[in-house]
């Protein structure tokens, strides 16, 4: 696993020469902020990881399979990565930064990952610190356990739920 690149995949490219040709400019892994974000825009107080989908256990069809040997040992592993990625998450929101995590299932789609970024870059964008729980619930871009995921129904109320800071 030493040799596994944890910089400049080829997913982060694609997400920031996105990003560079919106007009952002950024600071790359900022060893200071949890987790070391992948793309900081510290102007707009806003942070982009960008997941790979089998070591953080998105769950979608990139990351179905799981290594068949020594299944005990990478079952703890990738719970483990979900539940770092959980606290890294949650420190950002507490100390204000907005953040949003693409994965690389979707860094696959160039129309979708334009919108997914445009759409978190507008300036217009209100702040997005929702709890933990509903802030997987919204967007579905957090890190979250393969069980979790695909499993939240919407209510039918439209209502959605309130920032906290």
């Amino acid at each position: 696993m030493s040799h596994i690149r944890s910089k400049d995949t080829e997913p982060e490219w694609a997400v920031r020469r996105m990003v560079h040709a919106m007009g952002f400019r950024y600071r790359l892994h900022v060893k200071s902020l949890p987790g070391k974000p992948d793309l900081v825009l510290p102007r707009h107080r806003k942070v982009i990881f960008v997941h790979g989908c089998f070591w953080h256990a998105h769950g979608c069809r990139m990351a179905q399979r799981p290594p068949a040997t020594h299944k005990r040992f990478w079952k703890d592993k990738f719970a483990k990565n979900v539940q770092r990625d959980q606290r890294h998450l949650r420190a950002l929101w507490q100390a204000g930064w907005q953040v949003l995590v693409v994965w690389e299932c979707e860094t696959k789609d160039a129309e979708r990952l334009r919108a997914i970024l445009a759409a978190f870059l507008s300036t217009d964008a209100r702040p997005s610190n929702y709890d933990l729980a509903d802030q997987h619930a919204l967007y579905g871009l957090a890190a979250e356990s393969p069980e979790e995921y695909g499993k939240y129904v919407p209510s039918d109320t439209g209502e959605t739920p309130s920032a906290t800071r």
